[in-house]
């Protein structure tokens, strides 16, 4: 996407997402527009229509704090969604910035050292490491995956998802967080491209520009093997690096989740273990 359009595409597509009603724009007649106006959103901002305009088209790309401002009151546009605003209107630089995805040598230790679920992921949601247990959870969380690759296009990874829809709608908000306003790197830009062509849930979020904060949630997941486990997602920015994040997942102690988690570390454990152990009679 060309830098001098992102902020023009980003306030055409959160303006068809405003009904009238929800801003005090009395609706007569037939609307062939869906949402606001531009028009509309110029006024209520306080703005003139053809400022309002030369920002859609990119024709200006510079407006003040207090124009975004006005912008993202009209846009109901909650804190993440301002930040992402103020984002694009301050631009992007002209190449992208290389990425690094080398996992620290620490943070390479805590993940084998934990007894819980986890794995290290990119700015992109590439698996860049993970435990074994995580891998028992789904084999998709392996290194060198992608999380939303997986999530959108394996069918198996969406059968571990009772609340898939949901989940999907959240994790596309939250990637385009991480990626940020700035113009894709090409790996980025080649992956957006993939699930563009292979997924219409993909398009059809992607082209709301929902943003969500990088933070942890719960969510629910039908395992095959253990069953149903109510599990929570944490997300510790990994510093040194650029964007990496380590994400854990765990449970309530004392739950049946709680249980299953263990009977699933016990089972990816022993599928570890060299056959000769494994038939080895208990002394």
């Amino acid at each position: 996407m060309p830098v001098d359009t992102a902020l023009g595409e980003y306030l055409r597509a959160r303006r068809a997402l405003v009904r009238p009603e929800d801003v005090g724009v009395v609706v007569t007649g037939v609307r062939r527009t869906p949402g606001l106006r531009r028009e509309e959103v110029a006024t209520l901002a306080g703005i003139s229509a053809d400022y309002y305009l030369r920002l859609e088209q990119g024709r200006d790309r510079n407006p003040s704090t207090q124009v975004l401002d006005a912008l993202a009151r009209v846009l109901r546009l909650d804190a993440s969604a301002v930040d992402y605003l103020h984002g694009l209107a301050a631009g992007a630089p002209s190449r992208p910035r290389p990425t690094r995805d080398a996992v620290p040598t620490g943070t390479a230790q805590l993940l084998a050292a934990l007894d819980l679920p986890a794995f290290v992921e990119s700015r992109r949601f590439d698996v860049l490491a993970a435990n074994p247990l995580a891998t028992a959870l789904s084999p998709s969380i392996v290194a060198g995956a992608n999380r939303l690759r997986s999530v959108l296009l394996d069918p198996a990874e969406r059968a571990l998802l009772p609340d898939w829809e949901w989940a999907v709608g959240g994790m596309i908000a939250s990637f385009r967080t991480s990626v940020g306003p700035a113009r894709p790197d090409p790996g980025t830009a080649r992956l957006i491209d993939e699930l563009s062509a292979g997924s219409e849930v993909f398009r059809a979020h992607w082209s709301r520009h929902d943003v969500q904060p990088l933070e942890g949630g719960g969510f629910t997941m039908e395992h095959p093997v253990v069953g149903r486990l109510d599990l929570r997602r944490e997300k510790l920015g990994v510093g040194g690096t650029d964007g990496q994040v380590l994400v854990i997942y765990h449970s309530d102690p004392g739950t049946r989740t709680a249980e299953r988690l263990a009977l699933l570390g016990s089972l990816a454990v022993r599928d570890q273990m060299p056959a000769a152990l494994k038939s080895s009679p208990s002394t």
